[in-house]
Protein backbone atom coordinates (compact mmCIF):
# COMPACT_ATOMS: atom_id res chain seq x y z
CA UNK A 1 0.00 0.00 0.00
CA UNK A 2 1.32 3.58 -0.89
CA UNK A 3 2.01 5.44 2.09
CA UNK A 4 0.49 9.26 0.83
CA UNK A 5 0.74 12.62 2.87
CA UNK A 6 -1.31 14.53 0.61
CA UNK A 7 -4.02 16.21 3.42
CA UNK A 8 -1.73 16.78 6.50
CA UNK A 9 -4.52 14.50 8.67
CA UNK A 10 -3.40 10.94 9.36
CA UNK A 11 -6.84 9.48 9.36
CA UNK A 12 -7.42 10.97 5.56
CA UNK A 13 -3.77 9.86 4.15
CA UNK A 14 -4.61 6.68 5.24
CA UNK A 15 -7.42 6.80 3.14
CA UNK A 16 -6.41 7.93 0.14
CA UNK A 17 -3.29 5.81 0.17
CA UNK A 18 -5.66 2.64 0.42
CA UNK A 19 -8.50 3.45 -1.03
CA UNK A 20 -8.31 4.27 -5.35
CA UNK A 21 -11.73 6.06 -5.66
CA UNK A 22 -10.52 8.48 -2.74
CA UNK A 23 -8.00 9.39 -4.50
CA UNK A 24 -9.44 10.36 -7.34
CA UNK A 25 -12.02 12.15 -5.92
CA UNK A 26 -9.44 14.05 -3.86
CA UNK A 27 -7.69 14.65 -7.54
CA UNK A 28 -11.10 16.07 -9.06
CA UNK A 29 -11.56 18.52 -5.43
CA UNK A 30 -7.84 20.30 -6.17
CA UNK A 31 -8.90 22.92 -7.54
CA UNK A 32 -9.45 26.23 -5.97
CA UNK A 33 -9.14 25.55 -2.53
CA UNK A 34 -5.80 24.61 -0.39
CA UNK A 35 -4.63 20.83 -1.33
CA UNK A 36 -4.87 19.72 2.50
CA UNK A 37 -8.65 20.43 2.02
CA UNK A 38 -8.94 19.00 -1.31
CA UNK A 39 -6.94 15.80 0.15
CA UNK A 40 -9.04 15.69 3.05
CA UNK A 41 -12.19 15.75 1.51
CA UNK A 42 -12.82 11.83 0.26
CA UNK A 43 -12.31 11.37 4.11
CA UNK A 44 -15.07 14.10 5.56
CA UNK A 45 -17.43 12.49 2.69
CA UNK A 46 -17.32 9.50 3.95
CA UNK A 47 -17.78 10.75 7.15
CA UNK A 48 -21.24 12.37 6.01
CA UNK A 49 -22.26 9.66 4.16
CA UNK A 50 -22.29 8.06 7.31
CA UNK A 51 -19.56 5.59 6.95
CA UNK A 52 -21.25 4.40 3.90
CA UNK A 53 -18.13 3.85 0.53
CA UNK A 54 -19.35 2.62 -2.22
CA UNK A 55 -19.18 3.84 -5.58
CA UNK A 56 -22.18 2.15 -6.98
CA UNK A 57 -23.84 3.98 -4.10
CA UNK A 58 -21.99 6.87 -4.70
CA UNK A 59 -23.40 6.86 -8.34
CA UNK A 60 -27.24 6.36 -7.92
CA UNK A 61 -27.46 8.76 -5.12
CA UNK A 62 -29.75 11.18 -5.03
CA UNK A 63 -28.13 14.07 -6.53
CA UNK A 64 -29.65 16.40 -4.16
CA UNK A 65 -28.51 14.33 -1.01
CA UNK A 66 -24.76 13.90 -2.42
CA UNK A 67 -24.70 17.73 -3.18
CA UNK A 68 -26.28 18.74 1.18
CA UNK A 69 -22.94 16.13 1.98
CA UNK A 70 -20.48 18.52 0.21
CA UNK A 71 -22.44 21.72 0.98
CA UNK A 72 -22.42 20.95 4.70
CA UNK A 73 -20.45 22.84 6.85
CA UNK A 74 -17.83 23.12 6.13
CA UNK A 75 -18.62 22.59 2.46
CA UNK A 76 -15.76 19.96 0.84
CA UNK A 77 -15.16 22.40 -2.02
CA UNK A 78 -15.45 26.48 -2.61
CA UNK A 79 -18.33 25.12 -5.03
CA UNK A 80 -19.49 22.64 -3.49
CA UNK A 81 -22.74 22.08 -5.92
CA UNK A 82 -20.22 21.63 -9.29
CA UNK A 83 -17.92 19.03 -7.87
CA UNK A 84 -20.78 17.08 -6.03
CA UNK A 85 -22.43 16.47 -9.77
CA UNK A 86 -18.40 15.67 -10.80
CA UNK A 87 -17.81 13.25 -8.24
CA UNK A 88 -21.43 11.60 -9.13
CA UNK A 89 -20.39 11.58 -12.88
CA UNK A 90 -16.98 9.71 -11.75
CA UNK A 91 -18.04 7.30 -10.07
CA UNK A 92 -20.71 6.12 -12.75
CA UNK A 93 -18.02 6.36 -15.03
CA UNK A 94 -16.04 3.71 -12.92
CA UNK A 95 -19.44 1.76 -12.64
CA UNK A 96 -20.10 1.34 -16.20
CA UNK A 97 -16.80 1.55 -17.64
CA UNK A 98 -14.57 -0.66 -14.87
CA UNK A 99 -16.67 -2.67 -13.50
CA UNK A 100 -16.81 -0.16 -10.07
CA UNK A 101 -12.59 -1.41 -9.84
CA UNK A 102 -11.45 2.37 -10.04
CA UNK A 103 -7.50 1.08 -10.01
CA UNK A 104 -8.62 -0.27 -13.12
CA UNK A 105 -8.28 2.76 -14.61
CA UNK A 106 -4.46 2.75 -14.49
CA UNK A 107 -3.86 -1.02 -13.32
CA UNK A 108 -5.16 -2.29 -16.77
CA UNK A 109 -4.07 0.94 -18.85
CA UNK A 110 -1.17 -0.85 -21.22
CA UNK A 111 1.07 2.23 -22.04
CA UNK A 112 1.04 5.88 -20.85
CA UNK A 113 -0.14 7.23 -23.66
CA UNK A 114 -3.62 4.93 -22.77
CA UNK A 115 -3.45 5.75 -19.37
CA UNK A 116 -3.53 9.52 -20.71
CA UNK A 117 -6.57 9.19 -21.99
CA UNK A 118 -8.15 7.43 -19.86
CA UNK A 119 -7.88 9.58 -16.73
CA UNK A 120 -8.17 13.03 -19.24
CA UNK A 121 -11.53 11.50 -20.11
CA UNK A 122 -12.21 11.66 -16.19
CA UNK A 123 -15.09 14.26 -15.40
CA UNK A 124 -12.55 17.17 -13.41
CA UNK A 125 -9.25 16.38 -15.15
CA UNK A 126 -7.84 18.53 -17.74
CA UNK A 127 -4.57 18.00 -19.37
CA UNK A 128 -2.93 19.01 -16.83
CA UNK A 129 -4.08 17.69 -13.96
CA UNK A 130 -4.30 14.32 -15.84
CA UNK A 131 -0.36 14.65 -16.35
CA UNK A 132 0.12 15.13 -13.10
CA UNK A 133 -2.23 12.45 -11.78
CA UNK A 134 0.08 10.17 -14.13
CA UNK A 135 2.91 11.34 -12.39
CA UNK A 136 1.74 10.85 -8.69
CA UNK A 137 0.77 7.32 -9.87
CA UNK A 138 3.88 6.56 -11.59
CA UNK A 139 6.38 8.47 -8.34
CA UNK A 140 5.01 7.01 -5.38
CA UNK A 141 1.60 4.52 -5.94
CA UNK A 142 4.58 2.62 -8.43
CA UNK A 143 2.27 2.35 -11.92
CA UNK A 144 4.93 2.55 -14.82
CA UNK A 145 3.05 1.35 -17.85
CA UNK A 146 5.38 2.37 -20.99
CA UNK A 147 6.04 5.65 -21.64
CA UNK A 148 4.21 6.55 -18.54
CA UNK A 149 6.78 9.93 -17.66
CA UNK A 150 6.52 11.03 -20.96
CA UNK A 151 2.46 11.04 -20.48
CA UNK A 152 3.08 13.10 -17.03
CA UNK A 153 5.39 15.27 -19.00
CA UNK A 154 7.43 17.64 -16.48
CA UNK A 155 5.77 16.42 -13.92
CA UNK A 156 7.00 12.86 -14.53
CA UNK A 157 10.65 13.40 -14.37
CA UNK A 158 12.98 12.55 -11.17
CA UNK A 159 13.53 14.82 -8.39
CA UNK A 160 11.00 17.83 -9.34
CA UNK A 161 9.26 20.01 -6.90
CA UNK A 162 6.32 21.15 -8.82
CA UNK A 163 2.73 19.24 -7.98
CA UNK A 164 1.10 16.78 -5.42
CA UNK A 165 3.25 14.02 -7.15
CA UNK A 166 6.48 15.24 -5.52
CA UNK A 167 4.97 15.78 -2.17
CA UNK A 168 6.20 13.36 0.50
CA UNK A 169 5.81 15.35 3.62
CA UNK A 170 5.67 18.91 5.38
CA UNK A 171 8.76 19.70 3.63
CA UNK A 172 7.92 18.94 0.10
CA UNK A 173 4.64 20.23 0.37
CA UNK A 174 6.54 23.20 1.48
CA UNK A 175 9.17 23.46 -1.36
CA UNK A 176 6.51 22.65 -4.11
CA UNK A 177 4.19 25.65 -2.67
CA UNK A 178 7.29 27.64 -3.05
CA UNK A 179 7.78 26.72 -6.24
CA UNK A 180 4.02 27.53 -7.26
CA UNK A 181 4.19 30.71 -5.41
CA UNK A 182 6.97 31.94 -7.77
CA UNK A 183 5.50 30.26 -11.04
CA UNK A 184 2.34 32.57 -10.42
CA UNK A 185 4.71 35.59 -9.42
CA UNK A 186 6.35 35.07 -13.12
CA UNK A 187 3.38 34.93 -15.07
CA UNK A 188 2.46 37.81 -13.12
CA UNK A 189 5.24 39.92 -13.64
CA UNK A 190 5.12 38.81 -17.64
CA UNK A 191 1.50 40.24 -17.62
CA UNK A 192 2.17 43.21 -16.57
CA UNK A 193 5.35 44.04 -18.29
CA UNK A 194 4.69 46.94 -20.67
CA UNK A 195 3.96 46.12 -24.65
CA UNK A 196 7.30 47.91 -26.41
CA UNK A 197 6.25 50.57 -28.82
CA UNK A 198 7.25 49.87 -32.10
Amino acid sequence: MPDLHLSGDAAADRFLSADSLALLIGMVLDQQIPLEWAFGGPWRLKERLGGRWDVGEIAAMDPDELGKAFAERPALHRFPGSNAKRVQALAQIIVDEYDGHAESVWKTASSGEELYRRVKALPGFGEQKARIFIALLGKQLGVQPPGWAEAAGPYGQPGTLMSVADITGPETLAEVRDYKRAKKAAAKAAAEEPTPVT
